[in-house]
């Protein structure tokens, strides 16, 4: 597999990730402070624990949390690496491409 097809694969792993609104709970919650699974669990009583366990492994499949043991807990933190490289490759360009435009337009139009 070519670095192109990996870089691809890790970016739809992220991009999975984000679509669902659970999920960018979780990393909001994330992003507050690092918490054990327990905690993350107790933010979401309206879903089971299995089912933010699941949650969580699609973003630990994206690099998106980690997760490390201390004792008995689990205790996981965002890991913004892989946002900042979406944000690098996609909606940094754009952005960009978008200001340029305007810039243009606003030029023209002087």
């Amino acid at each position: 597999m070519s670095e192109m097809d990996t870089s691809a694969d890790e970016d739809d792993r992220v991009f999975k990730a984000l679509a669902s609104a659970t999920r960018r709970r979780m990393l909001d919650v994330l992003r507050a402070s690092s918490c054990t699974t327990g905690e993350l669990c107790a933010q979401f009583p309206e879903l089971n624990r299995t089912t933010v366990l699941q949650h969580l492994r699609v973003l630990e499949e994206a690099s998106l949390v980690t997760g490390r043991r201390v004792g008995r807990e689990r205790h996981l933190a965002l890991a913004p690496l892989p946002i900042r490289r979406i944000h690098d490759r996609w909606i940094g360009d754009y952005a960009r491409a978008a200001v340029d435009l305007l810039d243009r337009l606003d030029r023209e139009g002087s």
